[in-house]
């Protein structure tokens, strides 16, 4: 157990860097940006409806792209990629290690953010806290797939922008990674239905996408080769 935690505490430096441990506190600047732009009457006081996407989910799934674009590209834009594929076990121990660890950061960070939005803010459903964390952890292998896909961070980080801004626009829609059933004025029952869609849909998406990516990197002569 011992190994397996310091394993992934350098698959989180290779990840993030040595003050890896710094990340989950940036998502809390937006929190006081946000805090301020009430206090300065540019926005109205958040509610509960807020909490999952505004208040938490967004700064928790910008932190989550970034992360995401690190896990596979940041090897081939660092030239270590090759390195990767001699590592015993294949290189898919070392993508599991570097996910654990990104997703052990954005633990960390989703806690702060909850801390603090129920401090600061308002109070919340504790479901918020995991629609917020679903649409992160999409992001996150989504992220890394489109990086993996493209061989570049960039490039992956473009892609993913397209998309997380069309989610932005259609996230009233069940089918979006980030939907907020605490939002949405329906009948309890046809909410609850499109909820249990809704979390099933994108755990399978998230499944899918992450089996996709992984299938990329395995292709050593591709990946290498570009």
């Amino acid at each position: 157990m011992k190994g397996q935690l310091q394993l992934w505490r350098l698959a989180a430096i290779a990840t993030a860097g040595h003050r890896f441990w710094l990340l989950p506190l940036l998502p809390l600047v937006w929190l006081v940006l946000s805090a301020l732009m009430v206090l300065v009457g540019f926005d109205t006081p958040y509610g509960p409806a807020s909490a999952q996407v505004e208040l938490i989910g967004f700064p928790l799934t910008m932190l989550a792209v970034f992360l995401g674009l690190r896990v596979i590209a940041g090897e081939v834009d660092g030239r270590t990629l090759e390195i990767a594929y001699t590592v015993p076990g294949g290189c898919e121990r070392v993508w599991w290690a570097k996910l654990v660890g990104a997703w052990s950061i954005l633990l960390v960070a989703l806690a702060l953010l909850g801390i603090a939005t129920w401090i600061f803010f308002t109070r919340y459903s504790p479901w918020a806290l995991y629609g917020a964390l679903q649409g992160a952890t999409f992001y996150l292998v989504f992220a890394m797939a489109m990086a993996a896909l493209l061989r570049s961070e960039v490039a992956g980080a473009m892609a993913t922008a397209a998309v997380l801004a069309f989610n932005m626009l259609i996230q009233g829609a069940p089918i979006s990674p980030m939907w907020n059933p605490d939002a949405q004025s329906q009948d309890p029952t046809e909410l609850l239905a499109r909820t249990l869609q809704n979390r099933v849909g994108v755990a399978l998406a998230i499944a899918a996408i992450l089996a996709l990516a992984f299938m990329r990197a395995g292709r050593r002569e591709r990946m290498l080769g570009g």
